[in-house]
């Protein structure tokens, strides 16, 4: 099973009091998703599950991408790395309970910390950069589960071109 994460891109700042979910990207966040979105659609194999945080900003990041995607609940900025383990069906130390992909997109400090985890790396949460995609793989050798970093990406590192979809 592959998980890929990807965090929202850059998001307007949210205005005291204001409602967190309802923040908008900014327009760098808006390019900054659809570089992403160009990138991943290349990639994406077939029949990804596409499962986005039902905040503003995660949502118009996925829009960028042009596939089909569920909004779930489990997904919001203060759920845990458990809830969103649990949401895909990957157990940590048994692995995943599928075949095939799922992407999330979602928020900081959440999907750091599940590559952390899943990685075995000694610190708590991974920085994972704004518009930037983490793309895991689980797979057994000699008897083991291991975790693979299959790549990362981030828009910043993405060809300009990918700015204009023609």
């Amino acid at each position: 099973m592959d998980l890929i994460l990807w965090r929202h891109a850059e998001a307007e700042v949210a205005a005291e009091g204001g409602d967190d979910l309802s923040r908008q990207l900014t327009p760098k966040g808006e390019r900054q998703a659809t570089r992403m979105a160009v990138w991943l659609d290349r990639h994406l194999p077939e029949g990804t599950r596409v499962l986005v945080s039902p905040a503003r900003r995660t949502e118009q990041t996925a829009q960028a991408l042009g596939r089909k995607y569920k909004l779930r609940d489990e997904l919001v900025p203060e759920s845990t790395p458990e809830d969103v383990l649990d949401l895909v069906k990957w157990h940590p130390d048994t692995g995943p309970q599928g075949k095939g992909s799922v992407l999330v997109v979602g928020h900081q400090p959440y999907l750091g910390q599940i590559v952390s985890r899943l990685l075995g790396m000694n610190e708590a949460v991974c920085p994972v950069r704004k518009g930037a995609v983490w793309w895991l793989r689980a797979r057994m050798r000699e008897e083991q589960l291991q975790t693979v970093l299959m790549t990362v990406a981030s828009p910043d590192l993405i060809s300009r071109a990918w700015d204009d979809r023609s």
